[in-house]
């Protein structure tokens, strides 16, 4: 197949946009702008440090301050793959294309996007808690989750002003806060965008809420490796000690999320010499990281008691 390269960055550039428009978190890579990132595992991000404001002296004029620029080397910790061969008998070279790119495309949108959904969400929990940034101990109903919630609004934007928030809460809790008796009068739709993508969602005070399938909102996963037993499945599953995220309130630029395709090899059957099949192998590295000076603009409620 001479044109395996040329394939096999079609589908990677395929696979990026995808993951961009199918995550419900894919809306965090946006500040993503933020780092340098310029291959492998490491990025960079950017820490500013200055001074506040002194008294103008009408004398010797402006008061020395100082600004420092300094960048921050962090390790993606999620670096996750699969290969995949595809039997010569069954695809042909003239269907070759479509054969792999729905392969592909249903892998990622069945098994990569859930999980790096997952591993966002727990990791903004996990640092919200560590940070004090959380609360735990109510189970949403009807009658009061709207206060709840714009308690919580109301807590953040406190500190960080009015500046754009998002809220993340699974479509359990979502459904009971449509529900609410007190929802009609708050309830404003608009069109919230992840990257060059939009949908639909509605606002509570003037933030957008984003629904998540409540398996994706837990504050701990085990992150199978695919080797060892129990774990040959790969994906990920709820860890014992995970307990339920209502909702994640959080400015739009803490979260910085980062999702890089590894360059994705594809071998024809003349050139895999394991198997007379196609190999596609895929690799994925991600992470999310939230600046200590940006934790003040997140916060989290937790169903259960977080201690």
């Amino acid at each position: 197949m001479a044109n395996s390269i040329a394939y096999a960055t079609l589908f990677q550039n395929a696979l990026d946009k995808q993951l961009i428009a199918g995550a419900t978190s894919g809306w965090m890579e946006g500040n993503a702008s933020q780092v340098i990132y310029n291959g492998g595992n490491t990025i960079k991000i950017p820490k500013i440090t200055m001074d506040g404001l002194g008294n103008y002296d009408r004398n010797n004029g402006f008061t020395q301050g100082a600004v420092n620029l300094a960048y921050e080397t962090m390790t993606m910790t999620q670096d996750r793959a699969r290969t995949f061969t595809l039997d010569a008998m069954d695809v042909n070279e003239s269907n070759f294309v479509a054969s792999a790119s729905n392969v592909m495309s249903q892998f990622q949108a069945v098994q990569v996007i859930p999980e790096i959904d997952a591993y966002r969400y727990s990791r903004i929990a996990s640092l919200a808690i560590t940070g004090g940034q959380a609360v735990g101990g109510y189970t949403p109903v009807a009658t009061d989750i709207l206060s709840k919630l714009k308690a919580d609004i109301a807590k953040i934007k406190d500190v960080v002003g009015e500046v754009p928030l998002i809220v993340t809460m699974s479509t359990l809790t979502k459904n009971i806060l449509e529900n609410s008796t007190e929802i009609n009068k708050q309830l404003v739709v608009t069109d919230f965008a992840k990257g060059a993508y939009s949908t639909k969602v509605f606002m509570i005070d003037d933030c957008p809420v984003i629904g998540v399938p409540s398996a994706r909102l837990k504050t701990a996963y085990i992150f199978n490796d695919g080797k060892t037993a129990g774990q040959t499945q790969g994906g990920f599953t709820a860890d014992a000690s995970a307990k339920n995220i209502n909702w994640i309130i959080s400015t739009q630029t803490a979260p910085i999320a980062v999702s890089k395709t590894d360059t994705m090899r594809i071998f024809d059957p003349m050139v895999n010499q394991a198997a007379n099949a196609y190999k596609l192998d895929y690799r994925k590295y991600h992470d999310l990281w939230i600046p200590n000076n940006a934790l003040a603009g997140v916060f989290v409620n937790v169903k259960e008691a977080l201690s």
